[in-house]
């Protein structure tokens, strides 16, 4: 831990989102960014200790300037942290001969059901090593810092067995022990059903409740426990029981839902009190009003229809309705590789319907909520966890308008400058505790 305080100073731009630590966001909410022109932020132990105009800053450390490291953000926009709340962080392999297959008209679940899709990508995870994944994956992670991003989740579900489900996220937790990037971790077990258990999907559903969710929340290895709830993958009955397996040992729910089609995937994830519903590219109107009125999160994500060629969610609808909207680059090898969560907020903006300051709510405080970290990351306030971004724009519009390039000039994470002038600085070793 950096000794010295770090002070950013003289932001075209500080975009605060202050006073949202206790909720996400909704409706009109999404739009009050809380900015401060002219802002500065001090910085000291790790932690914001104030937020301001730069006079009040100055007036209140002037007998400390000295001892501070300067940022000076002059012309410049300055946000929270970028938080990414749903990835598939730990794989190995690639599938780039998919998207060709795409290209020439077959779909995401034709190319799964004739070995594709997750099964190719559990196939090279499953004969990758410990370090392998570790390697590749750590190489991920530096990309998302380079692009903004201070938070992920990582979800499993590329093991499809004890063994290699527990090999995933033993590699995201010392990855997560080893870079400056936090990982929140979600158990994913029930990402398809793999070949073995073709012909009896219920007895893998059994395997996975009385075998692969006692073992993992044993070893503490996942927060969160997700299925997908999609035909031809697990049914909303049998997705209900995993979810709820779960919650009896702790891991809290979130759910892939409605995304090939309407199958109340949405309505599950109220019914069961998710924390997420995620994808929902085809939730059903009731579906929506089931998760306002319980106030579960929509994750959407806007590049994994944009890489699919298929249409977006609904997140006007959504935002309209009052559902809390978050977004994620949902990072895997099959239907969305991009780790850029700068792209995806233009994504939202350009295919979604979603303002400029929607998104940048929906890629900070709500996706901090969507993985129970609202309290601790995603606005710039005293006492949070010192996660910035300085980008070379001069104010929140001009990111969404210049879309497509990384404008990430300065990433600090827990008070360290990890990004400095669009290059790593520190991605080998943790930062913070």
């Amino acid at each position: 831990m950096n000794k010295k305080p770090l002070l950013i100073r003289n932001a075209s731009q500080m975009v605060t989102l202050a006073g949202s630590s206790d909720a996400p966001l909704t409706g009109k909410q999404m739009e009050q960014l809380q900015i401060i022109e002219n802002g500065s932020v001090w910085l000291e132990d790790g932690v914001i200790q104030f937020v301001g105009k730069d006079e009040e800053v100055a007036q209140i450390y002037k007998d400390r300037l000295n001892e501070a490291e300067i940022i000076d953000a002059t012309g410049k926009l300055v946000t929270p942290g970028l938080v990414d709340p749903h990835t598939h962080l730990v794989f190995a392999g690639s599938r780039e001969n998919e998207f060709n297959m795409r290209l020439e008209g077959a779909t995401y679940m034709e190319i799964m059901n004739n070995g594709g899709g997750i099964h190719a990508t559990t196939s090279a995870t499953r004969k990758a090593t410990h370090q392998t994944l570790f390697e590749e994956s750590k190489k991920r992670l530096d990309q998302f810092l380079l692009h903004g991003v201070t938070t992920v989740e990582a979800k499993s579900g590329y093991g499809l067995s004890l063994e290699h489900e527990i090999k995933q996220l033993e590699v995201a937790r010392k990855l997560h022990e080893q870079h400056p990037v936090d990982i929140v971790q979600t158990f994913m077990g029930a990402h398809a059903v793999p070949f073995e258990y073709k012909e009896n999907p219920d007895e893998f559903v059994d395997y996975i409740i009385h075998d692969m969710i006692p073992e993992v929340a044993r070893r503490k290895l996942a927060e969160f426990n997700d299925v997908f709830c999609e035909r031809g993958v697990f049914t909303p009955d049998q997705s209900k029981r995993i979810l709820e397996s779960g919650l009896q040992h702790g891991l809290l729910p979130k759910i892939h839902a409605d995304e090939i089609e309407p199958y109340e995937g949405a309505e599950l994830a109220a019914e069961i009190g998710a924390v997420s519903a995620e994808h929902l590219l085809k939730a059903s109107d009731k579906g929506i009003a089931a998760l306002a009125e319980k106030g579960v999160i929509a994750v959407l994500l806007p590049g994994t229809a944009f890489f699919l060629m298929a249409e977006s969610a609904n997140a006007r609808k959504m935002i309209d309705a009052g559902v809390p909207v978050a977004l994620s680059t949902d990072c895997n090898p099959g239907s969305s590789p991009t780790v850029s969560m700068p792209l995806i907020m233009n994504l939202g903006c350009l295919k979604m319907g979603m303002t400029p300051a929607e998104v940048l709510t929906a890629a900070t405080i709500n996706a901090a909520h969507a993985i129970n970290r609202g309290k601790e990351i995603g606005s710039i306030e005293k006492d949070k966890k010192a996660d910035i971004v300085i980008f070379d724009v001069p104010n929140y519009m001009v990111l969404q308008y210049r879309y497509g390039i990384n404008h990430v000039h300065t990433v600090i994470k827990s008070g360290e400058v990890v990004v400095d002038g669009g290059r790593l600085v520190c991605a080998n070793t943790r930062i913070h505790s």
